[in-house]
């Protein structure tokens, strides 16, 4: 889980400093959309479009940016129809892939996804091939140099979250996803803030990948997370630490 969790933060770090901004607000846009399509254009009603807006918000997106693609959901501007589509898969090293997509033509999305997983050593499973691997949790970043462990995690504790643990220079709690909001608001509350929050999908156990086998899934990841209808990729990879010292660099 760490190797994986640490390539996460790894690509959020890279989409903050080059080009990929502008593709990141593109993702954003669609989960805004979406959200407010299926539960309504208010975030106080519609947690899933309360965090879509807040994570936009967090990655600096422009305030009308985020008013339009909320009217496109409601239909109060002309927008594509988007629809959520999960694909399940195995990278190098038999790691499990579960990937978040939201497109407008499933056909063209199944083919890009089956063409990267082929060139990158991976292939396309069947639906629920490796979904029981995983189970849904939110995960909340915090800026470990800045606030102390023991009371950033008194405070997540005690509203509901499951565990926090220390990666590098950040501490990644996770909480079920009934307790995702409320340990946000206690944090909020004790003036702790943090990086980024999502709902994700955590693996049970994880499969340690070293070598050739983490180079190739490294590319694989973000040749997945390039792709436009591509929202989000989950793996249950423990990716060698070279690896990633080389894929952060």
């Amino acid at each position: 889980m760490a190797g994986h969790s640490k390539w996460a933060q790894i690509k959020r770090k890279k989409a903050a400093n080059d080009a990929k901004r502008g593709q990141m607000f593109t993702k954003l846009i669609r989960e805004i959309t979406v959200a407010a399509r299926e539960g309504g254009g208010d975030p106080d009603f519609n947690p899933r479009l309360r965090l879509a807006v807040e994570t936009a918000k967090a990655a600096n997106m422009p305030a009308e940016n985020i008013e339009r693609a909320i009217k496109r959901g409601t239909g109060e501007l002309e927008g594509v129809n988007y629809e959520a589509v999960t694909y399940e898969g195995y990278g190098p090293g038999g790691v499990a892939l579960y990937i978040e997509t939201l497109t407008d033509n499933a056909n063209r999305t199944v083919a890009e996804v089956r063409h990267i997983l082929s060139k990158h050593g991976g292939s396309l499973g069947q639906a629920g091939s490796v979904a029981w691997q995983f189970d849904r949790k939110g995960q909340i970043y915090v800026d470990a140099t800045r606030y102390d462990e023991e009371a950033t995690m008194m405070a997540a504790l005690e509203a509901g979250a499951e565990d926090l643990q220390r990666e590098d220079d950040t501490y990644v709690i996770t909480t079920d996803v009934a307790s995702f909001h409320s340990v946000q608001q206690a944090l909020r509350e004790k003036g702790i803030e943090f990086e980024q929050a999502e709902l994700a999908m955590v693996p049970k156990t994880s499969v340690r990948v070293t070598g050739a086998d983490a180079q190739r899934l490294l590319k694989l990841l973000d040749a997945l997370e390039d792709a436009d209808d591509v929202q989000k990729v989950h793996s249950n990879a423990d990716i060698d630490e070279a690896a990633l010292a080389e894929a952060a660099s």
